[in-house]
């Protein structure tokens, strides 16, 4: 059973988690731990990843936290010179960092729009330019998996800008695979569908919440743990010849009925 687990494993791997503050990047951040990877925790605000770091450390593993903009090129590049020193070079990514301004589009300013465009286009945008520039001049192959959605492939209103942010991300993810496969790094998109977080776990025991995971196949929003499969397939040698996919996870979502 350890020969045909052993390419799951990120022994060796030096793995970054934006947005690592809250949701899906707090968990990602000690599952790649676990799996062997020294972790780099990235948010906008180090004192809300410092204490997830200081929990792996404190278990055995190693991470540190950084603080990182992605919407800026300049701040990106600072954090992975902050990291270098103590870890090395970055070869595995997982472009977590995002946001939502749910309102309906004739209610969205301008300033609604690039925000989360911003973040979740051109954050994962600049994040993978930057960290696939230092793999390629260290010599090193790596895995970029891009966290996209089910919006990416269904629709839901009040949300145009996170939808067509989320769609983008996975055609952008296909393109960079094209162009990064030469330097032996793979580009995989995961889409989650709905999971309780601590953003969102009241509004799902609402009516509205409730009419929602009525309509998942499977009758139920997924738990954080049932993403750590699916990760780390993307992010280790498991997954070796994976580029330019697109993982759903999402209880069978979008194949409910229009």
């Amino acid at each position: 059973m350890d020969d045909l687990f052993k390419p799951f494993s990120l022994a060796g791997k030096v793995a970054l988690v934006t947005g690592a503050s809250s949701g899906f990047g707090r968990h990602f951040a000690p599952v790649l731990a676990q799996a062997g990877a020294r972790v780099v925790l990235a948010a906008r605000r180090t004192d809300l990843i410092q204490s997830v770091a200081d929990s792996i450390n404190a278990g055995g593993g190693e991470a540190i936290a950084v603080t990182m903009d992605v919407t800026r090129s300049e701040s990106i590049a600072a954090a992975l010179d902050a990291v270098e020193p103590v870890f090395g070079v970055v070869d595995v990514v997982i472009n977590n960092a995002g946001i939502t301004i749910p309102k309906l589009l004739l209610d969205l300013s301008d300033d609604d729009w690039n925000q989360v465009i911003d973040t979740n286009l051109n954050g994962v945008a600049y994040v993978t330019r930057e960290t696939a520039r230092r793999m390629i001049a260290a010599g090193r192959a790596g895995s970029i998996v891009n966290i996209a959605s089910i919006l990416a492939e269904r629709v839901q209103k009040a949300l145009t800008n996170y939808a067509a942010s989320k769609a983008a991300v996975v055609q952008f993810t296909r393109t960079a695979a094209l162009e990064l496969a030469q330097h032996n790094i793979r580009v995989n998109a995961l889409c989650p569908g709905y999971f309780q977080t601590e953003l969102n776990g009241e509004w799902f025991k609402t009516a509205a919440g409730q009419a929602l995971i009525k309509r998942i196949p499977q009758r139920r929003t997924g738990n954080l743990e049932e993403l750590n499969g699916p990760l780390l397939l993307l992010a280790s040698d498991a997954g070796s010849l994976m580029t330019g996919s697109a993982v759903t996870v999402d209880g069978g979502h979008v194949l409910s009925d229009l």
